[in-house]
């Protein structure tokens, strides 16, 4: 071997190991890049990944944010999990502690933060259309335009979207617009009311599944009791039966709209809207309010009974009649705070 040919081999040699010894300390600061946890300057910050962001993009960044030192290891985290094309914009938590493979996980899993929306029981279609669009984060197109247009773009099935939209608490991401909110809460409304229906009891003098929504959106706005939901159907399904009048307040004031005041009077019960139930027979021709299950449930399983009236007694229950003479009792003796020896509790 000549001496040339030595010292080509020794440089091999030395040059092989220089690089074993250098990828063994990448390999060891690799590892402990892994398995040590994101030390940020507070417990959470909200990281928002754009549409289009790559992940070579998205690791120099998070270098530049001070969430970890070296941006090489966390690319060749994602080669290592063949995520390197599976970046999914939105806004994500990430919280102090996490370790790099759980932010990875985070970041193309899709579960960016997703902001709340409540629609209440007992609120009309409008209000809750209002509460969508007072949360910041979505995007409204519907405001201002009629109940007509608002149908066709929900793709609402009737001719009113009053009572269509499921009172509950939906979570969506930050862009999400008010069109899709009503559409996930009108399908749910769809699926409960179904389901409901097709549990019902026999004999209830309800034709279709929207007249049951029609009456537990009068049950819903009667009683926030949840044990008086049942008798308040009860009461309702009876005056039905019997061809009377329902006489519910509630109906009145959805008919008077914006002329309401606060206040319910003796003209007021004899004004001609199709949703005053003191001048016309049967339901309402649509839904008053939001009803919840409880509400749907209770229209389709009403109580047993004789009860045909109540009234409120001034702490959230009612006290339920079965003739006409205790009910006027009643309303003396709760209303009109006078004395009246008639009624039985």
């Amino acid at each position: 071997m000549t001496s040339l040919f030595r010292s080509v081999f020794w440089a091999i040699v030395i040059l092989v190991l220089v690089c074993a010894a250098l990828g063994w300390v990448v390999w060891g600061q690799y590892q402990t890049f892994l398995s040590t946890p994101l030390a940020l300057e507070q417990p959470e910050i909200i990281l928002e990944v754009p549409t289009g962001t790559t992940m070579r993009k998205l690791a120099e960044r998070l270098r530049a944010e001070r969430i970890f030192a070296n941006p090489y290891f966390f690319i060749a985290l994602a080669y290592q999990k063949g995520q390197m094309e599976s970046l999914k914009a939105g806004e994500y938590a990430v919280r102090s502690g996490m370790l790099p493979g759980e932010l990875l996980e985070r970041l193309t899993s899709g579960r960016s933060i997703e902001f709340p929306v409540t629609l209440v029981e007992g609120r009309t279609f409008r209000e809750a259309l209002a509460t969508i669009a007072a949360q910041p984060a979505f995007v409204s197109e519907l405001t201002g335009l009629d109940d007509e247009e608002i149908i066709r773009r929900v793709g609402i099935e009737a001719g009113h979207p009053e009572g269509w939209i499921f009172p509950d608490t939906y979570r969506f991401r930050r862009g999400t617009t008010d069109t899709q909110v009503l559409r996930r809460a009108y399908k749910r409304m769809r699926d409960i009311l179904a389901s409901e229906w097709e549990g019902r009891d026999a004999g209830l003098p309800l034709q279709t599944p929207y007249e049951a929504l029609i009456l537990a959106s009068i049950v819903e706005k009667e009683t926030a009791v949840a044990a008086e939901r049942p008798r308040i159907a009860g009461v309702f399904v009876r005056r039905l039966e019997k061809g009377m009048r329902l006489q519910t307040d509630p109906t009145v004031i959805y008919g008077l709209g914006d002329a309401y005041d606060g206040n319910i009077r003796k003209e007021d019960l004899s004004r001609p809207t199709p949703y005053n139930t003191y001048a016309v027979a049967g339901l309402p021709p649509t839904p008053i309010a939001l009803p919840g299950r409880e509400a749907i449930h209770a229209a389709l399983h009403p109580a047993d009974g004789d009860s045909l009236y109540f009234v409120a007694r001034g702490d959230g229950t009612h006290y339920f009649s079965s003739n006409l003479d205790e009910h006027n009792c009643a309303v003396r003796h709760y209303q009109l705070k006078q004395p009246c020896s008639g009624l039985r509790e």
